[in-house]
């Protein structure tokens, strides 16, 4: 696996730097059932999936016509980014490229270096640091510089800002939004969960994805005055054997379900648009579920284009373009580095 550390990057000393472009770099999405295999087959290159497993997964997109929500949800972001810059600032294109399907990052860096583009600033479409959320995004980064060669623009992260004051302020009203779902009398019965995707333990061991997910949750939880949570999983895909973060969201509501719990509000605090794990783990498998053992099963909203998201994203922009800049962050952390470390997020 080509290192990411060997990557030139532009070092900062807090001094102030000018870009030319943003990069919005996101998992990517098939579009049509035509799409799904040879997607599948990108994000599962280089593991040892069974092609069974493989037609298993891709049949999740047949519910939907093979068409994943991402792709169109990013477009979305990118308009609402492109009308927070066009009115408040910096004046900067917005490119976008993806890790597994269409636009494709070398084809989105071939296209950044023809329109003179020299140094960009990239948004990751993951709040949280972990291998598969941070680090493989850097990674396919530099191995699109390499294949686009001379000419490829120097690409640079914006950091991760999953305790930014924005970002909970956008979850804290997406939650409040739903929690009134609830009929007013069984609202104090009910049951906060918050999830994210799971990823190996090994994995986990090697970040801080845990702490700084614990870490949303619990301010998320302090804004709203909902203080009594849990934090569970959901979109596991490996191996039974390999130790995975649990536990499982339909497990957990099962155990809820067995308590005695009837009201549940469900928040995916790990992912920021209502993309298809979203809509299939949870609007499909956990819904049918809880309708299967009588629970009232509510689902908070994702950030998506809510305003104070986008404006984060403008600010952190600001922030990296800025000499000796303010990094707004709230709660026990700190604000997360500009720049990763040679052994920030390994695999495993």
């Amino acid at each position: 696996m080509i290192d990411p550390d060997k990557t030139t990057y532009v070092p900062f000393d807090n001094e102030a730097v000018d870009y030319d472009a943003i990069l919005i770099v996101s998992f990517g999405g098939p579009e049509g059932m035509d799409d799904v295999i040879p997607f599948m087959e990108n994000v599962l290159r280089g593991r040892n999936i069974p092609r069974e497993r493989i037609v298993e997964v891709s049949e999740h997109y047949r519910m939907f016509d093979g068409v994943s929500p991402i792709n169109e949800q990013n477009r979305q972001l990118i308009a609402a980014l492109e009308k927070e810059l066009a009115e408040h600032g910096p004046r900067l294109p917005v490119y976008f490229g993806n890790r597994n399907w269409h636009p494709l990052l070398p084809d989105t860096l071939r296209q950044m270096c023809d329109d003179g583009v020299k140094r960009a600033l990239a948004f990751y479409t993951s709040m949280y640091s972990c291998w598969s959320g941070c680090r493989q995004y850097r990674e396919n980064i530099f191995d699109a510089q390499q294949e686009v060669g001379d000419g490829a623009p120097v690409v640079d992260k914006i950091r991760m800002a999953y305790n930014h004051p924005l970002y909970i302020e956008a979850n804290a009203e997406r939650l409040q939004d739903v929690w009134q779902q609830i009929p007013q009398e069984r609202q104090a019965d009910a049951r906060l969960v918050f999830t994210a995707h799971s990823i190996p333990l090994a994995m986990a061991e090697k970040s801080a994805y845990v702490a700084q997910l614990m870490e949303t949750c619990r301010l998320i939880g302090e804004m709203t005055g909902l203080e009594d949570w849990e934090l569970v999983y959901q979109s596991r895909s490996g191996p039974p054997h390999q130790p995975w973060l649990e536990p499982d969201i339909v497990d957990h509501l099962e155990a809820l379900h067995e308590a005695g719990v009837t009201d549940v509000v469900v928040m995916p605090v790990g992912f920021i648009s209502d993309h298809m794990e979203v809509m299939y783990d949870l609007d499909t498998e956990a819904l049918q579920a809880t309708q299967e053992w009588g629970m009232n099963m509510v689902r908070a909203g994702t950030v998506g284009t809510h305003p104070k998201f986008i404006a984060m994203i403008r600010e952190l922009i600001v922030e990296r373009m800025t000499a000796n800049p303010k990094r707004r962050a709230i709660g026990l952390r700190p604000a997360n580095h500009d720049i990763c470390p040679p052994d920030c997020c390994l695999p495993r």
